[in-house]
């Protein structure tokens, strides 16, 4: 009886044992797979991102020629115009700096005399009167006329 009974037992197990192989492998695949399509997510993210980045080089070389070809016709217009003409237009850019170095310093300059004359401490003024703005202005007509002429491809 007992033979029968641990026969019986033992008769299930061997017939349990293939399908709980069969479960054990479809696990292994699907973890594998689960790998696999993280991995191509990964990949397709890489893809994605050059890809922007060959929108973004494509604009900005669409960009830089659009500029080469403004400054082209510019100077096309300014030497067809004659000699007068290409000078003023030679003088815009010089002539809009020190207008503005010059009504920039005339604030300054006017609250500086404000100060003096109400008595003001002119150390603590001058403190004051310059900030990040003031920085930001200096900086930007010193870059665009001294350092940018030199990083400028010549042509």
């Amino acid at each position: 009886m007992i033979e029968s009974l641990l026969g019986g037992l033992l008769g299930g197990l061997f017939r349990l044992a293939p399908e709980l192989l069969k479960w054990l492998d479809k696990k292994e695949d699907r973890k594998h797979e689960l790998a696999m399509l993280e991995r191509e997510m990964e990949f397709a993210k890489v893809r994605a991102e050059q890809a922007m980045h060959m929108v973004d080089a494509q604009t900005q070389t669409a960009q830089f020629d659009a500029v080469g070809e403004a400054l082209k016709g510019q100077t096309e217009m300014s030497t067809a115009a004659g000699k007068f003409v290409s000078g003023v237009s030679a003088l815009v850019r010089p002539l809009v700096t020190y207008w503005v170095v010059c009504l920039w310093s005339g604030v300054k300059i006017a609250s500086m005399t404000l100060v003096y004359q109400t008595g003001g401490s002119w150390q603590e003024m001058l403190q004051k009167n310059w900030g990040p703005d003031d920085n930001a202005v200096l900086s930007m007509i010193l870059i665009f006329w001294f350092l940018g002429r030199t990083i400028e491809p010549k042509k």
